[in-house]
């Protein structure tokens, strides 16, 4: 690898040391949402001794902060400690998401095809595919780091290129590029139901639907890949040299007959499912609209769409198992499905904490009066709509830096910027869009990324002297040029004024 100069190594490597003690002193999620969770009460007890109040903008309602350090405020946090939990929006979705998605997992559709598209790729658009690769992996959560980052090591290696541009490519597209994608995955209602959840702060009826980001993240998928394709063959690569480890290239073994069998049945059956949702869709009266208005946005379809993520995936999965013959029984399905839930045990219990700081930070109005101050700080500063959203940004980017977690920090943010910016008009959906550009541009040079010791490992295995440094290097480029072409990307958009999804304009009355 090419050798950095002492000056700018040892800046580097101190600005790196800081990151990852700042980061390692923090505590799990979990406990930082239970720590949130006292600290509201306790913070409840203090602001309402004093005469703090607010008017309301859009009702003129006086509004005062709520303690919750009194016995009624006890009575409540314990009556309803189990319904906060289970009522938390993005829990169902995320639990019903995810067991269609491990049907498809474990029939073994999603890693089939994955090796079908790296594969089948023309040498010239090799770097391109697995961008792009990436990218669509986010559907099945962690699936493209397990599978298709040490995949594209190992194809970079098998044509005669760097195995760690391969690898490079790969995360910078899965991890890099979380907030693209052709399809809805996983974080889609997770970090919905989140907005929602916020977005009641000021407006209880205010619903935000899955697809809320769809059209910008379609547009965004095109735009990542061909960033991130351009970054590798022109930044990382030449930097890489050319690679003289030890490690030897593999054989890359085609499909199987039983493999290629299993994914035409998974088309077939993609195929048929589709057709049946136009039907439902395109005819007036179609079966999916909604019944007194035949209105698509607000239809079932739209509402249901964590419904058709599970039909969808657990459909094709059963039918990849069928013609691979990896599922023999309704048993093996099942078991697919119970893999899914037990990765999310970790999950299940930040979640726990999360609905319970939720509720008490929407209980004690202290939220609410958060976001009227700020919205008239905002307002009083002057700044427009476009200097608002790239320092929402960039703050989001800075924050991802030392707390891995999307949905943990959206938990933590959504409560304070999403009711600040509906005040000054701007819809949650679009919030959402500005808060994932911050997330995902930084996440492939954040230590504390969940996969982050995973892809260490990885390249460790062909740079046996590698770190946290080397990867952290190696993927600065792809954070610097995603952030601004997405930044670039967004300011289009709002001059435009395009909607960031299926019914989710960028303001709001």
């Amino acid at each position: 690898m090419a050798n950095k100069s002492p000056e700018n190594k040892k800046f580097l490597d101190k600005f790196l040391t800081l990151i990852e003690k700042v980061g390692n002193a923090l505590p799990h999620p979990a406990t930082l949402f239970a720590l949130f969770a006292f600290a509201i009460i306790i913070i409840s007890g203090i602001v309402s001794a004093f005469n703090l109040e607010v008017t309301h903008p859009a009702t003129g309602e006086i509004i005062k902060p709520v303690s919750l350090l009194t016995v009624e405020g006890l009575h409540r946090i314990l009556v309803t400690m189990v319904t906060n939990f289970t009522s938390f929006a993005p829990l169902g979705t995320v639990l019903v998401a995810m067991l269609g998605i491990g049907v498809a997992e474990s029939s073994g559709l999603m890693g089939s095809g994955l090796r079908l598209l790296v594969l089948k790729a023309p040498k010239k658009l090799l770097t391109f595919v697995i961008v792009f690769a990436g990218i669509l992996s986010n559907t099945a959560s962690e699936v493209g780091y397990v599978l298709l980052v040490p995949l594209a090591a190992v194809i970079f290696l098998a044509v005669g290129r760097h195995p760690l541009a391969g690898l490079a490519a790969a995360f910078a597209g899965v991890s890099g590029g979380y907030s693209a994608n052709l399809l809805l995955g996983t974080i889609d209602p997770l970090l919905a139901g989140l907005s929602e959840e916020a977005a009641h702060i000021i407006d209880r009826s205010y619903v935000v639907n899955a697809a809320c980001n769809y059209y910008f993240m379609f547009v965004s998928t095109f735009i990542i890949a061909i960033v991130g394709t351009w970054v590798t063959e022109k930044l990382v690569e030449p930097r890489l040299g050319n690679y003289e480890g030890s490690t030897q290239p593999e054989e890359l073994n085609p499909l199987t007959k039983e493999e290629k069998k299993g994914l035409l049945y998974a088309v077939i059956a993609g195929l048929g499912l589709g057709i049946i949702i136009i039907i439902g869709l395109i005819p007036d009266n179609g079966f999916l609209r909604e019944i007194n208005t035949g209105d698509i946005l607000n239809s079932p379809f739209m509402k249901g769409i964590v419904a058709f993520i599970f039909i969808g995936a657990g459909v094709m999965g059963i039918a990849y198992g069928i013609g691979a013959k990896t599922f023999k029984n309704d048993s093996d399905v099942m078991k697919g499905m119970g893999k899914s839930i037990e990765s999310l045990g970790v999950y299940m219990v930040l979640v726990f904490f999360a609905a319970q700081f939720v509720a008490y930070f929407n209980w004690t109005n202290i939220g609410l009066i958060i976001a009227i101050e700020g919205a008239d700080l905002l307002k009083a500063s002057g700044l427009g709509a476009i200097p608002l959203m790239l320092s929402f940004i960039l703050v989001s980017a800075i924050i991802n830096l030392f707390m891995g977690s999307a949905s943990a920090k959206w938990a933590i943010m959504a409560p304070v910027f999403i009711p600040m910016f509906m005040l000054l008009g701007y819809s949650p959906e679009f919030t959402q869009v500005a808060y994932r550009i911050g997330d995902s541009t930084t996440n492939i040079i954040s230590p504390m990324m969940s996969y982050f010791a995973l892809i260490v490992a990885f390249v460790g295995k062909y740079e046996s002297k590698a770190g946290i440094g080397t990867v952290i290097a190696t993927m600065l480029p792809y954070s610097f040029f995603f952030l601004i072409a997405w930044v670039i990307l967004l300011i289009v958009w709002m001059l435009l004024g395009l909607p960031v999804g299926p019914g989710a304009g960028l303001f709001i009355n």
